[in-house]
Parts: structure tokens; sequence; C-alpha cells
């Protein structure tokens, strides 16, 4: 994705063209709501009686975790 930025109440969802397993979103996204950045999940889905839709999740947008700082040793 690229560092466009949604205007509030906006987003965008893009086809996941790195999907390797069918748990996985058939689409990946981002969006704003209230100030607050969103990523954006969807899994296209059927209904019994046959109607298409997608199915949405919203989370934090992922923040890879830091490393852990070695302690000073007092030797």
């Amino acid at each position: 994705m690229s560092n466009y930025e949604h205007k509030d109440g906006s987003g965008s969802l893009w086809v996941n063209d790195k999907k390797t397993a069918e748990n996985q979103p058939d689409y990946k996204g981002s969006a704003k709501f209230n100030g607050k950045d969103f990523e954006i999940s969807g899994w296209k889905k059927v209904t019994q009686n046959g109607k298409t839709f997608l199915s949405l999740a919203l989370s934090e947008p992922y923040k890879k975790p830091e490393p852990k700082k070695e302690a000073d040793l007092p030797f």
C-alpha cells in the first residue's frame, strides 16, 4: 500500500494478491474513522440463498514489535 492519507470516514480495499491460504482475506485495505487509522480485511462469502456479500473486519494497524533491549549487567 502507498502512503496515501484517507479523509476521515473513508477507506480503500484492494485485492489481496499475497493470499496463500483459504482463511486469509480476499481484500485488504485501510481506512480512517474519527481521526484513527484502521486496517480493513474482507472475505467474499455466499449466503444460503446464493447471494454474494463481503464480510469485513477492522483492526488497528500492525506495528512491528520493538526488539528487546539487553539489560546492562553490573559486572
